[in-house]
């Protein structure tokens, strides 16, 4: 049995990094410790006691956001498209959401001023991402489920088409984001995994007859 004041706990730090996310969104990094705690219902000194910075907040929120990602990614009994198609469709809910969009602003605003928090959000959320996923590509490429190419490069260029364009739209078009599509996901990952098939599997092209 868990004992009750562990779980108060656990209950408690779930709460901060809701808040957390919610005023980081809405106020960006500059938000004060005081909002989020009130925002999650407990004391100041709560707050420092599951978090001694504000920095360590923005990196648990981070780290939160990854891992629910990478999760998409870890059931090796299921075949390569689909472990992408479930990936993709979690990454392209989480960025291209409002709270993804309004995250990303909020944090690009900060960049120049606290170049710290831009290289914590780098280190716990794309970069973890793109290793775990690099890693997914390159055992395919071993086992011939794709063309043997630079794992980085294959790497990018998935995560490029699966929000690289459609992100900048909405964070400056002032359209609302779409309602998560995942059509649209097996759409990009169909024409990913074309892109990248064996060499065996490529159409050869007709033979031209030359003239005479």
């Amino acid at each position: 049995m868990i004992p009750l004041a562990h779980h108060d706990s656990s209950a408690c730090r779930s709460r901060l990094i809701q808040a957390a996310t919610e005023i980081f969104i809405e106020e960006g990094y500059r938000a004060s410790v005081e909002r989020v705690a009130l925002r999650a219902g407990v004391a100041r000194q709560t707050l420092y006691n599951h978090f001694p910075s504000k920095a360590e907040l923005f990196g648990e929120v981070i780290k939160q956001v990854t891992a629910a990602l990478l999760i998409t990614l870890d059931d090796e009994a299921v075949g390569l498209r689909e472990r992408l198609l479930r990936f993709g469709i979690a990454f392209r809910a989480k960025a291209l959401s409002v709270q993804g969009l309004g995250f990303y602003r909020a944090l690009i605003a900060e960049t120049m001023r606290f170049p710290e928090l831009a290289a914590s959000f780098y280190r716990n959320g794309p970069a973890q991402t793109a290793a775990r996923l690099r890693t997914i590509l390159q055992r395919a490429m071993d086992r011939g489920d794709l063309r043997p190419v630079d794992a980085e490069f294959a790497t990018t260029t998935l995560l490029s088409m699966l929000v690289g364009a459609e992100r900048s739209h909405f964070l400056l078009s002032g359209e609302p984001p779409p309602e998560p599509d995942p059509a649209r996901v097996a759409q990009i990952v169909d024409c990913y995994l074309r892109a990248f098939a064996p060499e065996a599997s490529l159409p050869h092209p007709v033979p031209q007859r030359s003239t005479p």
